[in-house]
């Protein structure tokens, strides 16, 4: 249970320094570039933590496959992003292979 909240808080950490990545002008303003880093190594230290108790391949799984998810639906409400039924597809396939690899990972 432990490792789980963890590993939220790396995808939170993780999504946050993605969504936050077009502030740092290319890593050309120092004080967003800072945060972004920082955020991505917290996320990457946490993720470390997790592995420890949970197989890497569902913890990286879950970790890549709902911050990706996250960033496009942040990008789509607040980015002004597009969304087309392909995009929305994709990640609703990605979230069901996220769910498909918790199950196996848990036998």
């Amino acid at each position: 249970m432990f490792g789980a909240v963890l590993l939220m808080i790396a995808i939170g950490m993780e999504v946050a320094s993605t969504a936050l990545l077009p502030r740092a002008q290319g890593f050309t303003d120092l004080g967003w570039s800072a945060v972004v880093l920082v955020g991505y190594a917290v996320s990457i230290w946490l993720l470390a933590i997790v592995v420890r108790t949970m197989p890497v391949s569902v913890a990286y799984a879950v970790w890549s496959g709902v911050g990706t998810a996250v960033v496009a639906g942040i990008g789509f409400m607040f980015l002004g992003e597009s969304m087309s039924w392909v995009k929305a597809t994709s990640l609703a396939l990605i979230v069901v292979g996220v769910v498909g690899l918790n199950l196996a990972g848990s036998h």
